[in-house]
């Protein structure tokens, strides 16, 4: 069986806006075998059990959930999984599945033990989750022929497949959703030693010229987030070709990340935009999510799923039942001072 990916009908695109060179790098980057992929070592080793298991049985692997932040490897692990089993890779995202039709096209292409991975399952239209019941439980799936009081249902049988869905809100799943998954696993934000790893690894990759410690000032600004450590090389390259000699040391890392307007905490420009209109505008908060929304000019998914997770995490953000509220600690990463009543703000 081949390990090659397989895109019938609607291919899934990662970044709608990246350019093709760009995206085939940024593939190029990802971990091919769970022993190359760096951090989530408890995922891993649950990966390599669960694997060997099915491939000692001559299974498809159970169902697999991955929910967490964007960027921490969900897709790279939906692919090295399917690499280790040695078996199709069939992508796709919810968004792209609109019509009944859509998934049947999918599921009745797929070969024996073929991973099907779906991106963003949280946004799969309601009404097609239960075409995925029957095709998680028992392999079958459903059709309906004909239209009026001539349609009939005609059940097609379905190969042994595995269904690895990829979440950034895992609250926004159905119960009886995500109660179908056998395996579910949360990644986590990776510690600043191991995204070091990652970069010398990219590096590696792109043939970049860098020592421990521009790797570890990379790391330390990379938001706990492999696709950002891996952004931020790229671009610290650039500056190190044009303005350095070509390699990378902690000097070189500094002066790329203070020109990408990346600070020592991670944050970058609408990060500290977000924290400074809570904290000027709004006294420190409570503010309600859709008004910081139009306050920064961003979407309020793109807010609550790329931005908050990292400023809560460093403790510069709350959430309460009345809204987002800054800590002290966000005052003082910001250079300001924090009202006199800043422990009302939270009730």
């Amino acid at each position: 069986m081949s390990g090659g990916i397989r895109t019938p009908g609607v291919e899934r695109i990662h970044d709608p806006v990246a350019l093709p060179a760009e995206d085939d790098l940024d593939r190029s980057l990802r971990p091919k075998k769970l022993d190359d992929f760096v951090g989530q070592d408890r995922i891993k080793q649950q990966l390599e059990i669960f694997i060997e298991a099915a491939r000692a049985r001559g299974e498809a692997l159970d169902h697999v959930l991955l929910a967490g932040p964007p960027g921490l490897g969900k897709t790279s692990l939906a692919q090295i999984v399917a690499n280790e089993l040695e078996v199709d890779f069939v992508p796709t995202a919810g968004p792209a599945l609109e019509r009944k039709g859509d998934v049947a096209s999918y599921l009745t292409a797929l070969d024996s033990r073929s991973v099907f991975f779906v991106d963003e399952i949280h946004r799969l239209p309601k009404a097609l989750e239960e075409t995925f019941y029957p095709a998680m439980e028992d392999r079958k799936l459903p059709i309906t022929v004909g239209q009026g009081a001539g349609a009939r249902v005609v059940t097609l049988d379905l190969p042994e497949f595995t269904l690895i869905g990829a979440t950034t809100r895992t609250g926004l799943l159905t119960t009886p959703l995500r109660d179908r998954f056998g395996v579910t696993h949360r990644l986590e934000l990776y510690a600043p030693a191991e995204l070091a790893r990652i970069v010398l690894r990219s590096a590696g990759i792109l043939d970049v010229d860098i020592d421990d410690p521009g790797a570890e000032a990379i790391a330390a600004r990379a938001r706990g987030t492999p696709r950002v450590a891996n952004r931020l090389l790229k671009r610290v390259r650039d500056v190190a070709e044009v303005r350095g000699a070509g390699s990378i040391d902690a000097r070189v890392a500094r002066e790329g990340l203070d020109l990408l307007e990346v600070d020592e905490a991670g944050l970058d420009r609408l990060d500290r935009d977000i924290l400074h209109n809570i904290c000027g505008k709004f006294g420190g908060g409570p503010v309600g999510l859709s008004t910081l929304s139009v306050v920064v000019g961003e979407e309020p998914d793109t807010i609550e799923d790329v931005y908050e997770p990292y400023l809560l995490q460093q403790g510069f953000l709350m959430r309460t039942p009345r809204g987002r509220v800054a800590t002290d600690a966000a005052f003082a990463h910001l250079g300001l001072e924090p009202p006199r009543d800043g422990t009302q703000r939270l009730f």
